[in-house]
């Protein structure tokens, strides 16, 4: 039977029927989107709420509080162009002084052309831009190849690209066992300058 001899009532009869069925349609799609989408806002807000907790922002900084960086890396170089590296554990700025960072378990690396690097190593330390000093407090040890000192304190001059030290300071050399009451490293450890009570004990070394 073709559409031209559908009786008039019949065709009515299934155009209401797919209307009906198509608004069926609709009205579960009305009902079920919303539902849907407040589904997906919860899920998100969800995710949202337990990034806020485990993340590193859980904790709101609160004004005036210091400025903390954690496994902070420098580089820089000195008025001569010669590289220096500066790590630490955490790097906090005092919040009363803008110029001034503390410093903890610092490790200096003094970049050295041609030869290895001068590590130098302390529990804490303390940064002061302006006038380029950076002071290191605290089992501080010198190490580079075949030298190897322990000391209490020593300061770096990040403009000169010299390190000093007021205090005592044990080790060993290239020639053996020295003992001062100061020192100094210039020229990136081609040169080191020990003062105050110098005393040493030679190491001979024997040929092949």
């Amino acid at each position: 039977m073709t559409d031209g001899a559908i009786p008039p009532a019949l065709r009515r009869a299934q155009e209401s029927r797919s209307w009906r069925r198509r608004s069926r349609q609709v009205r579960l799609l009305r009902r079920f989107l919303p539902a849907l989408v407040g589904l997906i806002l919860l899920v998100l807000s969800g995710y949202l709420g337990l990034a806020m907790l485990t993340g590193p922002q859980a904790r709101p900084v609160e004004a005036g509080s210091p400025i903390q960086l954690v496994n902070p890396r420098f580089i820089g170089q000195d008025s001569k162009g010669r590289a220096f590296t500066l790590t630490a554990r955490t790097a906090t700025r005092d919040p009363a002084d803008d110029d001034r960072v503390t410093l903890d378990q610092p490790v200096l690396l003094l970049r050295r052309d041609p030869g290895e690097p001068i590590r130098v190593s302390a529990r804490t330390g303390d940064y002061n831009q302006s006038d380029h000093l950076l002071k290191l407090m605290g089992d501080v040890r010198l190490n580079s190849g075949d030298i190897s000192f322990a000391t209490g304190a020593s300061s770096f001059d990040t403009a000169l690209g010299e390190l000093i030290g007021d205090g005592a300071i044990q080790g060993v050399g290239s020639l053996g066992e020295i003992n001062a009451k100061s020192y100094g490293v210039y020229d990136r450890g081609d040169r080191l300058v020990f003062g105050g009570g110098v005393s040493t004990r030679l190491e001979t070394r024997s040929g092949p």
